[in-house]
């Protein structure tokens, strides 16, 4: 146990052993059957039809084309659900690779999506069952509602419901076999249709004039095909959610992953050309017969080719909706488990049955809400909003498979890689977002639910998730400090050995600023202690801001002192710097170079600081202050300390020249601006237009100096070098990139810092994690 403030190196996710933990009885065949069932659902006989009507004989291409763009994402999926598989999926990889509140939104949208499949599935087997009751039956059913309130299809549905709530919680075992079972009977039907129609294309040589006219409504009715059937091939958010549960999860997600969604494509395929090719009807093109019967399009082809096939189809629709559901509350169940687990819902929810070893309190909870939209709302208006919901959790999840593989790097053990790495996750990130924007234009109404959803979700979080998830893993013991707050909060993580070097830099931004000053000391303690076992030392934690507090009274600047517990020194500061609204982190530049989580999760700039034995003075000294005036007074040219600053018009420039004034403004430094630009003689935009401000500079007394910088990082550094050697520095100020190369981790750039010989200033803007290694990747591509 100790009290500092040294990020730890983060280990990987699921290192630490959660309290409540769920057993491994799930093989690779459940968790394919699980894909498959919320793969197929009843959409493989209810969406085909009308996608036949939309693109004819080509609606094959639209399932071969969609396939493609899921594997992108499916490929994200495969890679985290080996390396980190533990119940909530999707969100739980958010929550590693994006930073707050993005887990606890993708969350709270997963539990809804994959609650309103469930409604629907459940909804749409009580309709199922209630035609294949017959028109008489069902007549007398319809007039004569169960106590006069509930009509007998919606009572069907929440019977359903409440069947596979209870098979849930009666064990993973018996949901996984439960699911095979009934997965392979949806199976059987659909293998039934798929033969008897190859049978009568044998059969019948001019089946194959049926594809004549391959495309007879062009591309826009491909595309048409693609936006109402891509949602049927994103089951493996389901799949993942067996993580904790399946056995060897390494090698048999990724393996239950890309098998599934290979049967499923196939069947989907094979489906849709034995409909087209096995029916010879009057005077009317087999596609359009099919597609002018919109969702009962399959049945009435089947009829044609299949004995009982109407009956089949329907039968198969009811299994199939049947698989499907117990697949969504085996799936939402585990989401809400996860969000239970880390406080972003009650943590009842992460209760686990004693005896059955499944989350029994969430499988009840989703199951009612997924009861109540089954009877009481309009889950054909609210289903639309579904396929947006997914298609943002996927967005994210290619963006954290990126930040993942850059905070733990080699840490994490995979059963898969995705190959071709950025570029993949990237293409998956703007085919995702591209149907995102179909719906937007198509489905309106599907934006404005999910719009509405998540300001649900935001409020929710800020009111009172986000404190409750705070007080469990990084709870404040002491607070103090003025009570006005001001409007600019800098925050300077405590730092033992020595406690003061970074507040000079803090006290010169607050005092150009008109800011404040936190201070965060942190009490790590082991993962296997209690937090409240660290509230002993929070005295003496307390007693060394002391030193610290008398150097800020006497620059009078305001200032706050918190110390926090937590078993993560690094949660503890990115919980810091949300809950107190902070605008810059001044830290170490090394503790921040090896913190990756860290500098990938935060949610301000930064100024990091590398200096050793620094004596550089920051304000001016008694014999240039006019007491009078209460001011600093000019101090001669002659005295000025040297400041340079090497602006390449990146993403950190606008920080760079910021943080370069703020030091400006002492009247203790003369300027000097490097200007990359990049080789070829061609200016950038941004450079140019720093270039061009000559009125700025003058008024800063800046010393322009432009630099070409080469191609390679060893040249481009070494032309950095020269360059501001010849300005002699006192101390650099430059940004995180520099001509897109990483200050941080590339090899040349780390060795220019210390050949500097002074203090080195590293400024960083907030940018949103996966956005500029994206931005990187897409600019070497079309280079």
């Amino acid at each position: 146990m100790s009290a500092s403030t040294g990020p730890e190196s983060p280990g990987p996710p699921g290192e630490h052993q959660h309290q409540h933990q769920l057993v491994r009885t799930l093989s690779l065949m459940d968790i394919i059957m699980v894909g498959i069932a919320g793969m197929i659902g009843g959409a493989i006989f209810v969406l085909t039809g009308p996608a036949i009507g939309l693109a004819g004989s080509a609606v094959i291409l639209a399932f071969i084309i969609n396939a493609t763009i899921t594997l992108f994402t499916a490929m994200a999926y495969a890679e985290l659900g080996s390396a980190m598989p533990e119940a909530g999926g999707g969100y739980l990889w958010i929550r590693e690779g994006l930073p707050r509140p993005n887990a606890f939104i993708s969350g709270w949208m997963a539990w809804f999506a994959h609650i309103i499949a469930g409604s629907l599935y459940a909804v749409g087997f009580g309709a199922f069952l209630y035609q294949l009751l017959g028109p008489n039956v069902a007549g007398v059913l319809s007039d004569q509602p169960l106590f006069g309130v509930i009509p007998f299809d919606k009572l069907i549905a929440v019977a359903s419901i409440a069947a596979f709530a209870y098979i849930n919680i009666k064990g993973a075992s018996e949901t996984g076999k439960t699911g095979t079972i009934v997965t392979i009977v949806q199976l059987g039907t659909i293998l039934s249709l798929i033969v008897a129609g190859s049978w009568m294309m044998h059969n019948n040589p001019n089946s194959t004039d049926n594809f004549a006219d391959f495309m007879p409504t062009g591309i826009g009715g491909l595309v048409a095909a693609m936006g109402l059937t891509f949602i049927a091939f994103e089951g493996y958010e389901i799949i993942v959610q067996t993580g904790e549960e399946v056995k060897n999860p390494k090698r048999n997600i990724p393996r239950a992953i890309f098998i599934s969604l290979a049967i499923v494509v196939t069947l989907y395929c094979l489906v849709a050309y034995v409909s087209i090719g096995a029916i010879s009807p009057e005077g009317i093109a087999a596609w359009r017969f099919i597609g002018e019967g919109g969702e009962l399009g399959i049945m009435k082809a089947a009829e044609m080719f299949l004995p009982y096939g109407a009956l089949i189809v329907l039968g198969g629709g009811m299994v199939s909706t049947l698989a499907a559901l117990n697949a969504t509350t085996f799936s939402s169940a585990r989401v809400a488990f996860a969000m239970g687990r880390h406080y972003n819902l009650p943590h009842k929810l992460s209760s686990i049955h004693p005896v059955n070893r499944t989350p029994h309190i969430a499988i009840i909870i989703s199951g009612i809400i997924m009861s109540f939209m089954a009877y009481a709302l309009p889950l054909a208006d609210i289903a639309v909003a579904a396929g947006v919901i997914f298609l943002l959790l996927f967005i994210q999840v290619n963006i954290a498979v990126i930040t993942i593989r850059r905070i733990y790097g080699n840490k994490l053990s995979y059963g898969f890689k995705t190959p071709f790495f950025p570029v993949i996750p990237i293409v998956g990130i703007f085919l995702k977002l591209g149907l995102a924007l179909y719906l937007l234009v198509t489905q309106p109404l599907s934006w404005g639910i999910t719009i509405l959803w998540i300001l649900v979700g935001f409020v929710l979080y800020r009111m009172y998730t986000f404190k409750q998830e705070i007080q469990h893993y990084a709870p404040i013991v002491t607070s103090e400090g003025d009570l006005n707050r001001q409007d600019f909060r800098i925050l300077i993580p405590y730092t033992p050995e020595d406690p003061d070097r970074l507040l000079k830099y803090a006290i010169r931004v607050a005092k150009e600023t008109g800011g404040e000053i936190n201070i965060l000391r942190v009490i790590t303690v082991p993962h296997q202690t209690p937090l409240s076992a660290g509230v002993a030392f929070a005295d003496t934690a307390k007693r060394s801001f002391d030193p610290l507090e008398k150097i800020l009274d006497r620059e009078n600047t305001p200032s706050h002192y918190l110390v926090r517990v937590s078993h993560d020194s690094t949660e503890a500061i990115l919980a810091t710097i949300e809950e107190q609204r902070i605008d810059l982190l001044v830290t170490d530049f090394e503790t921040l170079r090896h913190d990756r989580k860290l500098s990938t999760l935060m949610t301000c700039k930064v100024l990091a600081i590398k200096a050793e034995n620094d004596t550089l003075e920051l304000e001016p000294k008694q014999k240039h202050f006019d007491i009078e005036m209460r001011k600093p007074e000019a101090i001669a040219d002659g005295e000025k300390r040297s400041l340079v600053a090497i602006y390449d018009g990146g993403d950190h420039s606008d920080v760079l020249l910021k943080a370069t004034s703020w030091l400006e403004h002492s009247g203790m430094f003369k300027v000097g601006l490097v200007s990359l630009v990049r080789g070829g003689g061609g200016h950038n935009h941004k450079s140019s237009s720093v270039a061009m401000q000559q009125d700025y500079l003058s008024m800063l007394g800046v010393n322009l100096m432009e630099v070409k910088l080469p191609e390679g990082s060893p040249a481009a550094a070494d032309a950095v070098l020269a360059a501001v050697s010849t300005l002699q520095p006192d101390i650099v100020i430059l940004g995180a990139t520099v001509g897109g190369y990483s200050v941080f981790q590339n090899p040349d750039f780390l060795a220019l810092l210390d050949q500097f010989n002074c203090p080195v200033i590293i400024a960083k803007d907030f940018t949103i994690p996966g956005v500029h290694r994206a931005k990187s990747a897409i600019q070497r591509v079309f280079k």
